[in-house]
């Protein structure tokens, strides 16, 4: 989830992974795997064939952004990277209760090589998400698995450039951070306060240095190389996680596959929300999970607000004191208020810089800290206090 360009060095010592394309001839799983049904990766033959990728979409409820991703996917397609030959693409419908299974339908009825699923019925212990994508990854025949949102907008010839990236780094996942797309002054107010704090958290530099504990991967773009998906236990290995891209980027630290993560505004872009309530209900779902110790850092963002706000009106009622009795000493204290006030704001949009965001949205930054404080806190309430969260119209204990 972190979002900035990595350096140079990210890589270094990840040709530990050597990716296995063969695979007939693993048997057995991992203590602690769950085996799922036929198709699977783990416990059935594999096809004679295997296809260059398989591009997974797991969808529920998302017939207003589901069309332009799903067009964007199948114009990968071409002569040398034939949909249908090459690669093929599965679209999960979540049980969703407006037209998304329809227009998963009229696209695949268009394009070979394009099949659309119901989701499994929904089992105690597994999330609608995670659930929907197993659903397609235990009869998907790619040696890369590419799992990917209803959200998102993918540039031409990313998916073979992806593939390319990820067999020259030697690593067995390659997760992108996309472009985030934000409508109204909330979302562009809110949203790089929350991603120049996931960069910071997660530096890509860090996440993509098999050396470092620190991982993280986004799951609107989270392409696995078969074996290591197989290493990794596949989606039943986090079956109950709400955070399940973050959960499995650790499980591919732990089992050192190869990690690489990096913004990818070059591949792939994403309106994450398509309202202010879908937002608020998101991030009250993830930032709990995301940082570490959320109510603290709720503390810190809120002397945000009072150093921002505040300082400037000290210093000026200072300044209105200069006539009064001592009045030299009020007027330089009230410059030393602003010139604090000046230090401060250049090292809040120095944070907030790291979010990758355009110039005039991080200038509206300094108006969503109420809200993100709000949202800290009602994050941290959910996740400690009633140990349930809600998304989509499920509710999940956690």
């Amino acid at each position: 989830m972190g979002s900035e360009k990595p350096d140079g060095n990210e890589t270094a010592g990840v040709e530990q992974w050597q990716p296995v394309l063969g695979l007939s001839e693993r048997g057995g799983q991992e203590p602690g795997q769950r085996t799922g049904g036929p198709g699977t990766v783990f416990d059935q033959p594999e096809p004679e064939a295997l296809l260059e990728l398989t591009v997974i979409v797991p969808a529920r409820n998302e017939e207003d952004c589901l069309g332009a991703c799903l067009e964007s996917l199948v114009a990968q397609s071409d002569e040398v990277f034939a949909l249908g030959r090459d690669w093929e693409l599965m679209v999960v419908d979540d049980h969703s209760t407006d037209r998304t299974g329809a227009i998963a339908g009229e696209i695949a009825r268009r394009f070979a090589g394009v099949t659309v699923l119901k989701a499994a019925k929904l089992e105690r212990g597994w999330t609608g998400k995670v659930n929907a994508i197993w659903t397609a990854a235990r009869r998907a025949r790619g040696r890369w698995l590419l799992f990917t949102d209803a959200d998102t907008i993918h540039e031409p010839g990313n998916l073979r450039r992806a593939i390319h990236e990820a067999t020259k780094h030697k690593v067995g996942m390659l997760s992108y951070s996309p472009r985030q797309i934000v409508k109204g002054w909330a979302q562009r107010s809110l949203m790089p306060l929350v991603f120049c704090e996931l960069a910071l958290s997660y530096p890509p530099a860090k996440v993509s240095d098999p050396a470092q504990r620190v991982a993280a991967a986004n799951g609107q773009f989270l392409l696995v190389e078969r074996e290591a998906y197989r290493r990794l236990g596949g989606h039943p290995s986090v079956a109950e996680s709400v955070l399940e891209d973050v959960d499995l980027a650790f499980v591919a630290k732990r089992r050192k596959v190869g990690l690489r993560f990096r913004y990818g505004d070059d591949a792939v872009s994403t309106r994450m929300y398509r309202s202010t309530k879908a937002m608020i209900e998101g991030w009250t779902k993830n930032l709990a999970l995301l940082f570490g110790n959320t109510l603290a850092l709720a503390v810190w963002r809120a002397l945000d607000i009072f150093l921002l706000a505040g300082l400037p009106v000290l210093a000026v009622w200072l300044w209105n004191a200069k006539f009064a009795a001592h009045s030299l000493q009020w007027l330089g204290a009230g410059w030393v208020l602003a010139l604090l006030w000046v230090r401060n704001l250049f090292r809040f949009y120095g944070r907030v810089a790291k979010s990758n965001f355009p110039f005039l949205d991080c200038a509206l930054a300094p108006l969503g800290l109420p809200l993100f404080v709000g949202l800290l806190y009602a994050s941290w309430f959910q996740h400690t206090i009633l140990k349930r969260v809600s998304w989509k119209g499920r509710e999940y204990g956690v």
